[in-house]
Formats: C-alpha cells, structure tokens, sequence
C-alpha cells in the first residue's frame, strides 16, 4: 500500500568544531559539503536547501519526512562527515562537538534561511549574525 503523506518540514541545523577549533580549513570545505550534501540525499525524501558555516561551525537548511528522527540523523551526519574527511588527511584533521542546534521554520521563511546559510561568511565578519541561528548548547565542562 503506497505511503500517502503530505509534509513540510524544515530544519536549520548547525554544529561546531571540537572546542571551537577553526578547522574547517579552505581546502576541505568543499569537500565536506559535498559529502554532506550527498550524505543527506542518501536519506529517501530529503532534501538540501542550502549549506554553508565558517572555520568553526556549519549550518544547514534542509526538508525532511516525518519518518527521520532528527538526533540520531544529525549523530549520523557528523561522524559521517568527519570520518570521510579525516581519511582523506594524513592526521585527524576535523573533530565536531557534541551537541547541535536545531530549529524549524516554515517554507515561507525559506528563501530567508537559505540566503542566511549560504552568507555565512559575510555575516559573521560584518557581525550581523542572528542569534536564534546560531545557537547551539553549550558544552560542560
């Protein structure tokens, strides 16, 4: 019996280097989201809308069905990602931090968020960046 599910569910997501690290350097950026990317369209009924971050962190813009539990996802998506790039360097070269940030917004807002993600460069060095989406926890010590 066919699935007959109607969804719009849209997550911002962000996560930071181990300790705030700028690790994401210029020569794995690319590469990193690329992985992501294709990471993400692995999952059935994805979609990516938008990536991009800055030396220590990376945000993402993605839709995603009812079916995806976003912790264990986003758990996947992480060590995934580190692990592919660390094999691609001679040393352990990028290390995520526990936790993430997570909000959804509704399609309206979409054009919003993905201009957001994919200046995060520009906005962070001019210093309008906005709080809300840039909020991660904050991890013990």
């Amino acid at each position: 019996m066919p699935r007959r599910i109607y969804s719009e569910i849209n997550f911002h997501i962000t996560w930071h280097t181990k300790a705030n690290m700028p690790l994401i350097k210029p020569e794995i950026e690319s590469k990193l989201y690329q992985f992501l990317k294709q990471k993400i369209l692995e999952t059935p009924e994805t979609f990516v809308h938008a990536i991009g971050g800055i030396e220590n962190h990376i945000h993402l813009a993605v839709s995603i069905p009812p079916t995806i539990q976003p912790a264990e996802w986003i758990g996947q998506l992480k060590g995934a990602s580190s692990h592919y790039i660390n094999q691609l360097a001679t040393n352990k070269s990028l290390e995520w931090q526990h936790g993430y940030g997570i909000l959804s917004f509704g399609t309206k807002d979409l054009k919003w968020v993905v201009n957001y993600v994919l200046n995060q460069k520009e906005h962070h060095k001019s210093g309008k960046t906005y709080e809300r989406l840039e909020k991660i926890e904050k991890e013990e010590s």
